[in-house]
């Protein structure tokens, strides 16, 4: 970002993304040429069928600070996030969807938030006031009836978890993702629940998310597997106690 002397560590998960990930990862690159600021990019393919993998190491090809990472089989999107952070270098990470729906010269807002506010976590969120969305009504209605059931069981200061950038500091990571079960559907939850019971500050950012997918892959099964995941994360805190008990 502009006037940042450190470090940052971009994580780009992605699976299946062959015909995209070229250009996007040149599309991040050239954001961040133009801040001016120290940066890495790691690409974490998660077991992909198509060319992902191939393109992103073409895409990386010439250049040390891209990095490009893969797993043998698909493990879901928040073991590639732990696989990635592995490798970070950075003194603040930043998680980047591969698709690009949210564009990565956003981190600009969450960075300028994080000084503001001296948070510890920036996260985007779609229920922002600010934020400008186009975006699928039924997947509206999802994302309202989630918060609902987050904010009940959780008591979180923030109104959404899912959407996919997030700025955070790198200790908070390193404190929390040793904690981390959930490999698929509800990892942003399991991640900022312990952010926030480990006593980080967490804030919202507006996004503008550019929806590309003519359909969403939220379905029945998606679901309901996200509400297992939740469940399964409220008795790890709750009950068991579990996340007390990992340092």
């Amino acid at each position: 970002m502009k006037y940042y002397k450190g470090k940052i560590s971009v994580i780009m998960p992605a699976y299946n993304e062959g015909h995209h990930i070229f250009a996007n990862i040149r599309e991040t690159q050239r954001v961040f040429n133009e801040f001016g600021c120290k940066y890495e990019i790691i690409v974490v393919d998660d077991g992909s069928s198509d060319n992902t993998l191939i393109e992103a190491k073409r895409a990386a090809k010439g250049y040390n600070n891209v990095i490009v990472k893969s797993t043998k089989q698909n493990y879901g999107k928040g073991r590639a996030l732990k696989i990635g952070f592995r490798f970070a270098k950075g003194d603040l990470i930043f998680f980047l969807d591969a698709d690009l729906e949210l564009h990565p010269g956003q981190i600009q807002t969450l960075y300028d938030i994080m000084k503001l506010k001296e948070a510890d976590v920036v996260i985007g969120s779609k229920r922002h006031p600010d934020s400008k969305l186009d975006y699928p009504w039924h997947r509206r209605l999802v994302s309202a009836v989630y918060f609902f059931l987050v904010k009940i069981l959780f008591g979180l200061p923030i109104r959404d978890t899912q959407t996919g950038i997030k700025l955070f500091k790198r200790e908070v990571l390193k404190r929390v993702f040793p904690k981390i079960l959930v490999k698929r559907y509800a990892y942003d939850l399991e991640i900022l629940v312990n952010a926030h019971h480990l006593g980080y500050k967490i804030v919202e950012s507006p996004v503008v998310l550019n929806f590309k997918r003519k359909l969403g892959r939220i379905g029945l099964i998606t679901i309901f597997k996200t509400w297992w995941d939740t469940m399964a994360i409220f008795y790890r805190m709750y009950i068991l106690k579990y996340y007390d008990k990992i340092k």
